[in-house]
């Protein structure tokens, strides 16, 4: 794990239900080399993404991970706040926490 709290503190923190599904908080960085998980960072999953920043792309690229990792359409993954921002909260429609925070610590548990 590259950064930040310890996984199991950092996936309790990053989500929450709600609204049939759960919202997971995201410390976007963009512009990496690819597209990856980089740990936790302030109670929020830090997610390299190799888009940039410019007209969205970011943002996509964002959803498209969040279905593909999660296993949802892509639609059922969108941004609920933090469009322009760094700090963004994805809802996953149809995903409940505890299958969330299964899946985050089981890729972490692979990157250490």
């Amino acid at each position: 794990m590259a950064a930040g709290e310890p996984a199991g503190e950092g996936c309790a923190a990053a989500l929450s239900a709600g609204g049939g599904g759960t919202r997971l908080r995201v410390h976007a960085v963009p512009r990496a080399s690819r597209t990856e998980i980089a740990g936790f960072h302030g109670g929020a999953l830090r997610l390299r993404l190799a888009a940039p920043p410019v007209d969205g792309r970011a943002n996509d690229a964002l959803c498209r991970w969040a279905a593909d990792f999660f296993g949802i359409p892509k639609k059922a993954a969108r941004i609920e706040s933090g469009a322009s921002g760094r700090e963004k909260t994805v809802f996953l429609e149809g995903v409940a926490p505890a299958e969330a925070a299964a899946a985050l610590e089981k890729a972490m548990r692979r990157e250490d």
